[in-house]
């Protein structure tokens, strides 16, 4: 199976529960290969690499039959102010990145009739962000393409579902300040941010049989902030 931006946080979360469980794990990169897994340098921005990465990892364990689309960037700012580069950027990176993984597991996972999909989006693509139109555009875009594709090719056996964290303990959140985070947290009706397990457990479930009848859903990990949408 395969985890692109598998080297921290999150992905690197799910890469561990995978592994744990005893899968094959790959996971994607930018910078520095994590220790106990396939790594391969992949910028999900080009095709190129993203041929590159599937070949490198075919090669080594076999097919793709688990994608885990979770590979991200953010360039925060209010619309007024924002430039066009910052908005493409994104798009690129978290939507049209997750169509290139996407496209090139699919073929494979519909000859082979099985496979599971899953891409990480966020609350933010259901709820809104201020100074986020870029991000919670192509995170709210995941959720159309999964649930086309889910359409397209659930009939051979392959699912496509979301995952939407809410705000998780990671470096991103401990990067704010003790005020702002005391004021998110007031926001989530759990009271408290998610650790990254949580949200590898939520995909670990998606791709296990147990969920192997659903397909084309939004699953929140969100501690109720997203409730309602």
């Amino acid at each position: 199976m395969l985890v692109t931006g598998g080297n921290r946080g999150i992905g690197l979360a799910i890469a561990r529960a995978f592994a744990d469980a005893g899968d094959r794990v790959a996971v994607t990169h930018r910078a520095e290969p994590v220790d106990g897994f396939l790594s391969v340098r992949c910028d999900v921005t080009s095709g190129e690499q993203v041929e590159a990465a599937f070949s490198a990892v075919e090669a080594e364990l076999g097919p793709v039959e688990i994608l885990v689309s979770n590979a991200g960037v953010t360039a925060d700012g209010l619309l007024l102010s924002m430039k066009e580069e910052a908005w493409s950027r994104v798009i690129d990176a978290n939507l049209t990145g997750a169509y290139r993984v996407a496209r090139r597991a699919t073929s494979k996972m519909i000859r082979a009739r099985r496979g599971r999909i899953i891409f990480i989006s966020s609350v933010v693509a259901l709820t809104g962000s201020p100074g986020q139109t870029n991000y919670a555009a192509s995170k709210a875009g995941l959720i159309g393409f999964a649930r086309s594709l889910a359409r397209e090719i659930g009939g051979r056996g392959v699912t496509v579902n979301v995952v939407t964290p809410g705000f998780v303990t990671t470096d991103m959140t401990a990067a704010l300040s003790e005020a702002r985070q005391a004021e998110i947290v007031e926001q989530i009706p759990l009271r408290r941010m998610a650790n990254p397990e949580e949200v590898a457990g939520a995909v670990t479930w998606l791709a296990s049989d147990a969920a192997s009848y659903i397909t084309g859903a939004v699953i929140p990990v969100d501690g109720g902030l997203g409730m309602g949408h």
